[in-house]
């Protein structure tokens, strides 16, 4: 099962193929990640908390 590459948290094959490059297995950063946020193509540190 594909894994975070920032936390560590398992994603779903479904999550890894949509936001992933091709021939990437582990996204870099996922819903559950408090201190990155996908912004577009690049990977950046959230400027705010996460309210999840």
């Amino acid at each position: 099962m594909p894994e975070c590459q920032n936390c560590g948290s398992f994603v779903t094959a479904a999550y890894a193929r949509v936001f992933t490059p091709p021939g990437t297995e582990n996204p870099r950063v996922c819903p559950d990640c408090e201190d990155k946020i996908r912004d577009g193509a690049e990977i950046r540190t959230a400027r705010s908390p996460r309210g999840t």
